[in-house]
């Protein structure tokens, strides 16, 4: 396994999580280093380890498009230090609501897409926005 546990950019959530968690499990003290960088270099890193059959951590997020392209394994994290789970909520201008309309609002409320959808579509996103 490699040494080096590529993040994102240093002031999101997750490469802070990240940066603690080397040291509260000890991995800074088994040569584990966790960096931080762009999207690009972590979901390169992860691109090329793949290819190239490496062993690498990440850290990555549901809903993330490179769970829809690759079978990806989850670490557990039992002492709780990613502070559990987001939810995402809807909201809109009140500007907005009119022209929207309380019917559809209503639907919108209801709606569940689930991390396998959404990663799915970040993954549409990319494909379209990068190629």
């Amino acid at each position: 396994m490699e040494r080096l546990i590529q993040g994102i950019n240093p002031g999101t959530g997750i490469s802070r999580f990240s940066s603690a968690m080397v040291v509260e499990y000890g991995l800074s003290a088994a040569g584990y280093e966790f960096r931080t960088g762009t999207e690009e270099q972590c979901f390169g890193r992860f691109e090329d380890a793949v290819a190239e059959g490496r062993w690498v951590v990440i850290p990555l997020w549901h809903q993330q498009w490179l769970h829809h392209r690759y079978r990806i394994r989850e670490v557990r994290e039992p002492k709780g230090l990613l502070g559990g789970t987001d939810r995402a909520t809807l909201i809109i201008r009140k500007d907005a609501e009119q022209r929207v309309g309380a019917a559809a609002l209503g639907e919108l409320r209801t709606l569940h897409l689930g991390n396998a959808t959404v990663s799915e579509l970040d993954d549409l996103l990319q494909r379209d926005w990068c190629c």
